[in-house]
């Protein structure tokens, strides 16, 4: 599909009422999510502010792409990829996240880590890590952006010292379409959220007021999330403003789960198969979460576990400014 026939697949008025047999919803689903993925693609790569069209036009098209597949049962795609989560943040990303903790430039941290960020754990520890962030963890009904929704968010603000606690805690749901009722909600398992903790609650794009909020945290600090990739993936086709502040540069994701596998020496002297750098075994060998207990998988708690894991690690590496002075 090239980049007309996206912009034609994103205008197409289609009802999905009409779409009734799993062959017309199946070939439907597949050309939007491709489409998302065109205009994705050609809107991020276009000059600031010379974007061939508004992004509103690719969220739309996402809103309509869970409609379909809410009418085909998103339980039948739970082992089908998509092509809209991004499975890593870009080594810019990447490079420019380790830049701003340590309040540096870019080509500064790129002289260390070098341009493909293969040394970016060198670079971690180069300079102290100070500044405020904000974290940040979703449960969604899925994992694709485009065919489910986020059904919980957490957020708190901290500073980065040893000994810093989170401040102003927001959790919230957010709704799911009223057919979920009787099916269940998805990943149930996983998040433990039913459907009593979403009924009367508009889902996260029906609600300007909540994605006003989610915006204005995320441009005022950096953010950190664990596998960051996922939040920001999620974020880009549900939060409007979104991709218009993080192409801007207003917007600054910081990968925890890089950080782990980047700073903490234990990782690459554990089995893979292991999952080292999952929050879980991360918090646990860190002594953030005892070996009896399990992460919530609940957005606020899995924040506060994911900070104060980043608190542990930051000290034990001695990143903070002043600790290699004080030995």
């Amino acid at each position: 599909m090239d980049l007309s026939q996206a912009i034609e697949q994103a205008n197409a008025f289609v009802f999905p009422g009409f779409l009734t047999d799993d062959d017309s919803l199946t070939q439907e689903r597949s050309k939007n999510e491709e489409a998302i993925k065109v205009l994705t693609d050609a809107w991020k790569a276009a000059p600031l502010g010379r974007e061939p069209f508004s992004f509103d036009l690719v969220r739309g098209l996402a809103d309509r792409n869970r409609d379909i597949c809410d009418r085909y049962g998103i339980e039948r795609l739970r082992n089908t990829n998509g092509l809209n989560l991004a499975r890593r943040l870009s080594d810019a990303d990447l490079i420019h996240g380790v830049a701003t903790l340590q309040h540096r430039t870019d080509e500064e941290v790129a002289r260390v880590s070098g341009p493909t960020a293969a040394d970016l754990g060198i670079a971690y520890i180069d300079a102290p890590v100070w500044g405020a962030v904000v974290g940040i963890d979703l449960e969604t009904s899925d994992r694709e952006p485009d065919r489910g929704y986020v059904i919980n968010v957490g957020l708190e603000f901290m500073n980065l010292t040893p000994t810093a606690k989170p401040t102003n805690p927001y959790s919230a749901y957010c709704g799911m379409p009223e057919m979920y009722a009787e099916k269940g909600v998805p990943l149930s398992e996983i998040h433990h959220i039913t459907w009593k903790d979403l009924e009367g609650v508009p889902p996260l794009r029906q609600n300007p007021k909540m994605q006003k909020a989610i915006l204005a945290a995320l441009t005022a600090f950096p953010y950190m999330a664990h596998n960051a990739a996922f939040e920001d993936s999620w974020f880009m086709l549900n939060v409007d403003g979104y991709a218009e502040a993080r192409k801007a540069g207003k917007i600054v994701p910081i990968d925890t789960r890089d950080i782990c596998r980047r700073v903490d020496p234990e990782v690459r002297l554990l089995p893979r198969e292991t999952h080292p750098a999952t929050l879980e075994n991360w918090a646990r060998r860190r002594g953030t979460l005892s070996k009896n207990e399990k992460e919530r998988h609940l957005g606020l708690e899995d924040v506060d576990l994911m900070l104060a894991t980043v608190q542990a690690e930051f000290s034990e590496r001695k990143m903070f400014p002043g600790q290699r002075e004080e030995d």
